[in-house]
């Protein structure tokens, strides 16, 4: 457990600090938020061909309406607490690349949603946008890591009978250094 919290706040940190390091954040953060701005755009343009999206703004072309996806709302967190989570873990390495294949897939997938209907919401009462976006979307997205990485454990392969043996002959060897 105490490895696991090491490494966890070791990595996390790492990464919120890679992401805001200015760098990074141009030719990375920025041009991924973008990439999101134009896939929710093409996705409600299929049911509301009035949306236009530019860099990272999505604008209704009737009501002049538009919303801005920052850094921030780009699932990005989400995703460095869950790459953090499943790297601290100890596990397979093939495992833990589609545990982050699969989150990074679920995390988006609620990000498109969250974006489509923080639109809308925008469209249809301001106060209501205000309180999805800073209250409810904000905590749904960080549980989606939370869940994926929790299902992630759930399926997690078992380890063998020799990985076992070694785990517990290093706990006798370190309770015998313990009590000496």
């Amino acid at each position: 457990m105490l490895r696991f919290s090491v490494l966890f706040l070791t990595i996390i940190v790492g990464l919120f600090l890679l992401e805001i390091y200015e760098p990074v954040r141009q030719a990375i953060v920025l041009p991924f938020t973008g990439l999101i701005a134009s896939i929710s755009s093409w996705l409600i343009q299929v049911f509301d061909t009035g949306v236009i999206a530019s860099g990272d703004v999505i604008r209704d072309s009737v009501s002049g309406y538009a919303i801005q996806i920052a850094p921030g709302c780009n699932g990005v967190e989400a995703m460095i607490i869950l790459l953090a989570a499943i790297l601290a873990f100890p596990a397979p390495w093939l495992y833990r690349l589609k545990g982050l294949f699969w989150g990074f897939l679920a995390i988006q997938s609620l990000n498109m949603v969250r974006i489509i209907s923080l639109f809308y919401l925008l469209q249809w009462d301001r106060n209501w946008f205000e309180f999805f976006h800073l209250y409810l979307w904000q905590a749904l997205i960080i549980l989606d890591a939370l869940v994926v990485w929790l299902i992630w454990l759930r399926y997690l392969p078992k380890r063998s009978g020799s990985e076992k043996a070694n785990d517990k002959s290093a706990e006798a060897d370190f309770e015998d250094v313990a009590t000496t």
